[in-house]
C-alpha cells in the first residue's frame, strides 16, 4: 500500500510539469498546528531538512503555528536531522501525571512543564535559530482583543464564544476578538499576504523567542496564555492555530518556486474554529503554488488505533504512559514510508501521482 499522496495547486502543477522538483525550487515551507498529528511528519522533516534542502542554497521562509512552529524552529538548528530525532523522542516521552479521578492535567501544570521542555530543547541555542544563514522563521500566535485581551475565568470563555459566532458568520470578523501576530527572524518580510485577516508582524529576537514559541503552542483552556512578550503589543497570546490552523495563507507571488507543505491531510483548513465548517476546507487561489505531501487516509487506518496520534490519546491512555508512547512510536516508525516514497518520487517524478489540491 502506498502511504504518500501528493496534491498540487495549478501553479505548482505547472512548475512540476515544466521543471520537476529540485531543492532550489522551494521558497516556503509551512507547518500546521495539530499537536501529536505532527509526529507522522518527523521522517519527512528529517529527510527534507537533514538532506534534500541542504543540497541548495536559496533563502527559504519557514512558517509555523503551534507544533508547526516548534518543528520549523527545529529545522533551523545545527544538525537538523539529529534535532528532529530529539524532538520526536521528547514529544513522545512527555507525560503529565494525573491524580486519582482526574481526567486531564491543569492548564498551569501543562504550561509549566511545556516551558521547562522548551528551555531544555532550545536553551542556549536561540542564535542557531535566529541567525540561520538560509532559513527565515515566522512563528504565528493569536493575540486576544477586548474580552480576550487578558485571561479571565469568565471573560475568556465569553470571548471565545464571541470569536466562534463571529467566525461562523465570516472568518475576517473573528479579527474583532483575535488577531494574527507573526514573530519573524532577521526582520524578514512575510512570505504571504495579510489582507485576508487582521495581522501584524513583530521581530523574533533572543528576548522573546521562548515566549513567542510557547504562545504559539498555548491551546486555550489546555495551557495558560502568554502575556508581556518582549517587543510585542500587550495582551494575552494563545495558540497560533486558532487564527491559522493549517497555514491557509495567501502565498500568491510572481516569483517562481513552490510552497512545499508536509501535512497530515489533504485539506488546508484556515483556522481552528473552521474545523467543522467544511465549506472552508476547499483549496483557494491562495494555495496555487502549493504542493502538499500527505498520508493516504487508507494508510492511516493501518496505524495504531487506526488513526494519527492526537491529543485525545492523553485522555484515552491516562497514566498508561508506556501504552501511549508505544502507539506513537509505532506510528512514527511506520511514517518512514512517507519519506521513502517522496525520495523515490523525486528521483523519477510521476505526474500521474499528483492530484489536484
Amino acid at each position: 500500500m502506498k502511504a504518500l499522496r501528493l496534491y498540487a495547486g495549478p501553479q505548482a502543477r505547472a512548475h512540476l510539469q515544466a521543471h520537476g522538483l529540485q531543492p532550489e525550487h522551494v521558497r516556503v515551507v509551512p507547518a500546521a498546528a495539530g499537536g501529536p498529528k505532527g509526529l507522522v511528519l518527523g521522517p519527512l522533516d528529517r529527510f527534507l531538512f537533514g538532506d534534500w534542502l541542504a543540497r541548495s542554497s536559496q533563502p527559504v521562509d519557514l512558517v509555523g503555528a503551534s507544533i508547526g512552529a516548534w518543528r520549523m524552529a527545529t529545522a533551523c538548528l545545527d544538525r537538523p536531522g539529529e534535532a528532529f530525532a530529539r524532538l520526536e523522542h521528547d514529544y513522545i516521552a512527555q507525560r503529565y501525571d494525573l491524580a486519582p479521578g482526574q481526567k486531564r492535567p491543569t492548564a498551569e501544570h501543562v504550561s509549566e512543564r511545556f516551558a521547562d521542555n522548551l528551555k531544555l530543547f532550545f536553551g542556549g541555542r536561540e542564535h542557531e535559530v535566529l541567525q540561520h544563514p538560509r532559513y527565515r522563521l515566522h512563528v504565528i500566535a493569536s493575540r486576544g482583543r477586548h474580552l480576550l485581551a487578558r485571561e479571565h475565568g469568565l471573560a475568556t470563555p465569553l470571548g471565545y464564544l464571541g470569536a466562534f459566532v463571529s467566525n461562523t458568520v465570516q472568518r475576517r470578523a473573528m479579527g474583532a476578538w483575535l488577531e494574527r501576530v507573526v514573530f519573524s527572524s532577521q526582520h524578514a518580510a512575510l512570505p504571504f499576504g495579510t489582507r485576508d485577516y487582521r495581522s501584524r508582524q513583530v521581530a523574533l529576537t533572543p528576548a522573546n523567542f521562548m515566549d513567542a514559541v510557547q504562545a504559539s503552542c498555548s491551546i486555550p483552556f489546555v495551557l495558560r496564555s502568554v502575556s508581556a512578550i518582549a517587543g510585542a503589543p500587550p495582551g494575552a497570546y494563545w495558540d497560533g492555530g486558532i487564527t491559522d490552523y493549517h497555514m491557509h495563507l495567501d502565498y500568491r507571488n510572481p516569483a517562481p518556486g513552490v510552497v512545499l507543505y508536509p501535512h497530515f491531510q489533504q485539506a488546508v483548513v484556515p483556522g481552528w474554529l473552521d474545523k467543522a465548517l467544511k465549506w472552508r476546507h476547499r483549496a483557494s487561489a491562495f494555495l496555487d503554488p502549493m504542493l502538499v505531501l500527505a498520508p493516504d487516509p487508507a494508510w492511516v487506518q493501518t496505524l495504531p488505533n487506526a488513526k494519527l496520534p492526537d491529543r485525545k490519546d492523553f485522555t484515552h491512555y491516562g497514566n498508561d504512559h508506556a501504552g501511549r508512547s508505544a502507539a506513537w512510536t509505532r506510528a512514527v516508525q511506520a511514517s518512514q514510508q512517507l519519506a521513502d516514497e517522496f525520495a523515490e518520487w523525486l528521483q523519477a517524478p510521476d505526474m500521474g501521482r499528483v492530484e489536484a489540491l
